[in-house]
C-alpha cells in the first residue's frame, strides 16, 4: 500500500481575503487549507481506495475538523496512521511542520504531501531537504516556489500516476519565499532557500514565479493606452496587483498599490489597497458597471488564485467572467510555452466555468485569445 505523508498548515491562505501579503504572523485557523486538502483527497478517493494509506500528525495538521480527531483522510475513506501531534491545535508553528516532516521521513512514507504556501515549503525543506519526494497543494498567499501543483486535483493526479506506475519525473524544484514586511510595502524581495525533490507531470506543476520587470516600458504603456482609451466614466475599475496593471495607474498619474487592489472611476483614484470585503462593499454600492483588471503571473500563468485572493469565489461570480479584463505582454504569454492560463479560485465549480478561451489585451488595439484551464491540462 502506498504511504502518503500529509502535513496541513491550518492558517495557510488566511491572509489573502484580508488583503494581507501573507499569513506568517496570523494565528487563525480560517485559512484555505482544509477545503483544499478535502478536494485533493476526494479526487484521490475516486481511484485510490484500498491502495493508499495516509500518515500524519493528529489534530490541526491532518485537517482537524470541528474540534475532534476525525481527520479528513478518514472522512475520504483512507486509513490514517498517526506519527505524532502538534504541541497545540490552537496555534501550530513552523516547528510543528518541521517535526511532522521529520516524523514522516522516519516513518518511510513514499511521498510527503503538504498543504500551504511558501512558508510551509520552507519549513518542509528545512526538515527534510531533498531526502524525500515532496509535493505541495497550493493554499497560501505567497506562491513563488516551484514545488506546488497547480490545483488540489492536479496534486491528486500526480499521486494517482505514481500509484498506476506512470512515468513520473522526479526533479529538484526551487523553494522560494519573500520578506512579508517588505512585501506589504510593495517591495518584492524573493530569496532562494533550496530545492525539494518534487514529482512532475507536464502542466500539473506550477513554475517558479518570474520576478522583475522583463518587458520594455513602451509595451506596458501601449497596453495602458488601450485600456484608458476604452474607459467609461460610469464604470468602476478594480485594478489588481502586478507591474502590468500598474502601468495603467502610471499612465493615469495615480498612486498605485503594486501588490494589492485599487479602485478608480472616471480616471480618478477612489480607494487603495482594499481587502476582499472592501472590494465587495464597493462593488455592491456602485450604481454603474464594474470591470476588473488582472494579469497573468509571470512564469506560472495564474490569473486567479495567486496574489489576488482578495477576489473570493462569491465576488468573482457577482462581477462575472465577462467583466474581467486580462492584460499581459506577448512576451509573458510566449514564456508559458503553450501552457494555459490558470484559475485556482478555491471553488472548483467556478474554476471549471472559467475554462475555455479568454481575450487577453497585449497592446494598443492588439489582443489575443488564449486558453484557460483549472488543472493545467
Amino acid at each position: 500500500m502506498f504511504k502518503l505523508g500529509l502535513i496541513v498548515n491550518p492558517i495557510a491562505g488566511a491572509g489573502g481575503p484580508l488583503g494581507l501579503k501573507g499569513s506568517d504572523d496570523l494565528r487563525s485557523s480560517d485559512g484555505r487549507s482544509q477545503a483544499r486538502v478535502l478536494r485533493c483527497l476526494a479526487h484521490l478517493a475516486k481511484a485510490a481506495s484500498g491502495r493508499l494509506a495516509v500518515y500524519g500528525f493528529n489534530g490541526a495538521m491532518s485537517a482537524h475538523n470541528s474540534g475532534n480527531d476525525v481527520n479528513d483522510a478518514e472522512l475520504a475513506g483512507f486509513p490514517f496512521v498517526s506519527v505524532g501531534r502538534p504541541l497545540s491545535d490552537e496555534q501550530t508553528t513552523p516547528a510543528d511542520t518541521q517535526a511532522a516532516a521529520q516524523a514522516l521521513l522516519s516513518a518511510g512514507v513514499d511521498l510527503l504531501l503538504f498543504v500551504g504556501g511558501d512558508g510551509t515549503a520552507r519549513d518542509v525543506f528545512a526538515a527534510i531537504g531533498a531526502a524525500l519526494p515532496a509535493l505541495g497543494v497550493p493554499a497560501g498567499v505567497k506562491m513563488h516556489s516551484g514545488v506546488y501543483a497547480v490545483s488540489p486535483e492536479s496534486a491528486a493526479d500526480i499521486v494517482l500516476a505514481l500509484l498506476d506506475g506512470g512515468l513520473v519525473d522526479v526533479e529538484l524544484a526551487e523553494v522560494r519565499d519573500i520578506d512579508e514586511v517588505a512585501f506589504r510595502e510593495g517591495k518584492v524581495r524573493s530569496q532562494h532557500f533550496g530545492e525539494l525533490l518534487v514529482p512532475r507531470i507536464g502542466g500539473f506543476l506550477q513554475h517558479v514565479k518570474s520576478g522583475g520587470r522583463e518587458v520594455e516600458e513602451l509595451v506596458l504603456a501601449d497596453i495602458a493606452d488601450e485600456l484608458i482609451a476604452d474607459m467609461d466614466a460610469e464604470t468602476l475599475y478594480v485594478v489588481g496587483p502586478g507591474s502590468t496593471t500598474q502601468a495603467v495607474m502610471i499612465q493615469l498619474g495615480l498612486e498605485n498599490t503594486l501588490l494589492g487592489f485599487d479602485l478608480i472611476c472616471d480616471q480618478q483614484l477612489v480607494a487603495r489597497d482594499l481587502s476582499g470585503q472592501g472590494i465587495a462593499d464597493a462593488v455592491a454600492s456602485h450604481k454603474g458597471p464594474v470591470k476588473v483588471l488582472i494579469t497573468a503571473i509571470g512564469g506560472q500563468g495564474h490569473i486567479l488564485g495567486r496574489g489576488n485572493q482578495q477576489l473570493g469565489p462569491e465576488l468573482i461570480r457577482r462581477i462575472g467572467r465577462d467583466n474581467f479584463i486580462v492584460i499581459a505582454t506577448k512576451t509573458k504569454i510566449r514564456e508559458l510555452a503553450g501552457r494555459p492560463l490558470l484559475v485556482d479560485s478555491n471553488d472548483l465549480v467556478l474554476d471549471k466555468e472559467w475554462e475555455g478561451y479568454i481575450r487577453v489585451v497585449t497592446g494598443y488595439r492588439d489582443a489575443i485569445m488564449y486558453r484557460v484551464s483549472a488543472s493545467g491540462e
